[in-house]
């Protein structure tokens, strides 16, 4: 052995080809010639291939030990174009020489060695090898290039560029792992909980300033890990992003957290798109005792997911997600009426905290019945209506421990949830009568704000057309539209009876007008028209009668409806001679008393005189319009004008106003 140490002649003709690519000085590089030499050897002789490998691997070591650095570079040079040459049953061996140099740079004390065997092992994760590897393990490359990924090295320069190459080597233990049954399962919870934080630092800490930022890198990365994870995967890849935006306060900033999941959710396969889903929810339940920042910052991502959801992918979990929602509302209302979050009564919250995170709620709820089809959605408001405390039909299902006021909280929370979903599209038709009593006696409660709701609700699910985005006002060239719906009789009389309240205000004449106008678009025919001018001639003979105790304002209020209803109704079509009486008793009022029109008497600032005489002249009468109508294609109705309308009570209709909210149990 002395002797082969001693007289290179004499050494293997491996290790002499091995030593001829090494030139005198490093700054030559790799003697190409004498490499190529190599790799004839390599090919020719695969068996020696291991000791090809170890000798070189031997030979960095040494350079490394004595810091001559371009010696280093050209040694793992050689191993790399041994590695693209070599794709035969003994890469393997050369491969774990290999994986060994590297890790042996990666455990030096120099950042430039950091990033050349990061790198190297980047063209090592792009060779597709022809052979099965047993046996190799990458648990090293993981925790270490997660290492880099959190560098606070104290040059930004330097720090950026470690980072970036520990973001790129996660990228390529990913591609070389993620489809090789026979590698480290990368999906395992110890592997997940190193590469996802590497990569969400990074993500949140830095600014897409160019295509070599931290920042970049780790969207490339993070995209393409979440597009490979199969159906079993998701939810080891999703958790760590929970905790990582637990641990780090993420939630309330909303911002990144709204980012991260963007990212998830487009990146992702779309039929798994309901395993985020699923995942965001039991977070949300998980945080029923944080503060409301934390469980707003949830639930506006659960909003901005459910947006980019592959339509109809909730599946069987549709009312999972409403149920959740809805228990989120009534929690946060449990917790605005005491102040505290927690059931101690140690940590506090605001009213304005808790509102704005119920608004947060209302709007998911929104966005998820945007996404379901039509029975779905009237599944949906069927489930929500069922949870809705309604005097004298349902009981107060899990009301909260607020007791009266919180069971008129939770009324208008789950009405406000209720014309989320109704604004998605038509829905009065496919919805049976056990939905539709309830909500019209909703119509009877004193509380202002609820039958204003109501009555936003029945305009939506009866607008098909959108008609309602028409401001309150005289207006003009409205065009017809021929729909029929079943329950027209029922909505008569709640508007009528709508009208008697005194509590009403500008918002709730701006609503009874819409729903009016809603109804003459979206149902006119001739039986229809004439059954809403009786429903109307009656309402203006209610602001006229002595016996309701309304005030100046709600009398004006109501012939102010009437007004608009008319000058709408008048323009669809109708015998021109009903447009002539319309027009003259409007010029009237414009003239005489233009507090009986909406833009004066639902005004800011009305002017209202302090006692409320109506002549005749101001009126719309009865007979007129009959005779306007005799002789045209509503003649066969048209008598029905001389019948005054009167709404026929039920039981539900005639509650007690003390019952207008069921106090909880």
């Amino acid at each position: 052995s002395g002797l082969c140490g001693c007289c290179w002649a004499l050494r293997p003709r491996y290790k002499r080809l091995v030593d001829n690519i090494f030139p005198e000085d490093p700054e030559d590089g790799l003697v190409k010639a004498n490499m190529e030499k190599l790799t004839f050897f390599a090919l020719s002789a695969p068996e020696k291939l291991d000791r090809i490998a170890a000798y070189l691997s031997e030979r960095l070591t040494r350079e490394l030990n004595r810091h001559r650095y371009g010696y280093v570079c050209i040694a793992l040079e050689a191993l790399e174009q041994l590695l693209l040459a070599c794709h035969c049953q003994s890469i393997n061996l050369l491969v774990e020489s290999f994986l060994s140099t590297l890790r042996l740079l990666l455990e030096a004390d120099r950042p430039q060695l950091h990033i050349l065997a990061t790198n190297s092992f980047v063209k090592f994760a792009n060779i597709e090898e022809d052979t099965p590897s047993y046996h190799r393990s990458y648990d090293f490359f993981v925790s270490r290039f997660s290492e880099m990924c959190h560098s606070d090295h104290e040059d930004t320069d330097v720090q950026n560029k470690i980072r970036v190459s520990g973001i790129r080597g996660l990228q390529g233990v990913v591609r070389k792992t993620v489809d090789d049954e026979l590698q480290v399962n990368i999906w395992e919870p110890r592997h997940m909980e190193q590469i996802v934080p590497a990569l969400l630092v990074n993500l949140q800490e830095h600014t897409h300033t160019s295509s070599e930022s931290p920042a970049e890198q780790t969207e490339v990365c993070f995209r393409e890990l979440l597009g490979r994870a199969a159906y079993g995967h998701i939810n080891n890849a999703i958790r760590p992003v929970l905790m990582h935006l637990d641990t780090h306060g993420l939630w309330e900033g909303r911002s990144f957290a709204v980012q991260c999941f963007q990212i998830i959710m487009y990146s992702i396969q779309s039929q798994h798109s309901h395993l985020v889903i699923q995942q965001l929810l039991g977070h949300l339940d998980a945080n029923s005792r944080s503060p409301a920042s934390v469980r707003a910052g949830i639930v506006e991502v659960l909003s901005g997911a459910a947006v980019i959801e592959a339509t109809g992918s909730v599946g069987p979990t549709v009312l999972e997600v409403f149920n959740t929602l809805l228990r989120q509302l009534r929690q946060s209302v449990d917790y605005e009426l005491t102040g505290y979050y927690d059931n101690a009564g140690k940590l506090k919250t605001s009213s304005t905290e808790e509102k704005t995170l119920q608004d947060a709620v209302i709007k998911t709820i929104g966005s998820f019945a945007n996404r379901l089809p039509v029975y779905q959605r009237s599944e949906v408001m069927l489930f929500i209506m069922g949870k809705i405390p309604v005097p004298g039909i349902y009981p107060a299902l899990g009301s909260p421990n607020g007791g009266f006021e919180g069971s008129r909280m939770i009324q208008v929370m789950l009405l406000k949830s209720l014309l989320q979903v109704s604004l998605s599209s038509n829905l009065l038709t496919a919805l049976p009568s056990s939905f539709l009593e309830p909500l019209l006696s909703f119509t009877l409660m004193e509380d202002p704000d609820i039958r204003l709701l109501v009555l936003s609700i029945l305009t939506s699910l009866i607008d098909r057309h959108r008609n309602s985005l028409c401001r309150f006002s005289i207006r003009r060239n409205v065009h017809l539209m021929c729909v029929s719906v079943q329950h027209a009789q029922r909505l008569y009389r709640h508007v009528y009876l709508a009208c008697r309240e005194e509590s009403s205000g500008r918002s709730h004449y701006q609503a009874l007008f819409t729903l009016l106008a809603v109804l003459s678009v979206e149902l006119a025919n001739e039986e229809v028209v004439v059954d809403l001018i009786r429903l109307v001639l009656a309402l203006q003979e209610l602001a006229l009668s002595n016996q309701e105790c309304l005030s100046v304002f709600n009398r004006c209020g109501v012939h102010a409806v009437c007004a608009a209803f008319f000058n709408l109704l008048s323009q669809l079509n109708l015998p021109p001679p009903l447009h002539l009486h319309v027009t003259q008793v409007i010029e009237r009022r414009q003239k005489d008393a233009p507090h009986l029109l909406p833009e004066d008497a639902l005004s800011d600032k009305p002017r209202l005189p302090g006692q409320l005489k109506v002549e005749e002249v101001l009126l719309f009468v009865p007979s007129k319009i009959c005779e306007a109508l005799t002789g045209s294609s509503y003649s066969a109705h048209a008598e029905r004008l001389n019948t005054a309308y009167t709404p026929q009570l039920t039981g539900t209709h005639t509650l007690s106003r003390s019952t207008h909210c069921v106090s909880a149990d």
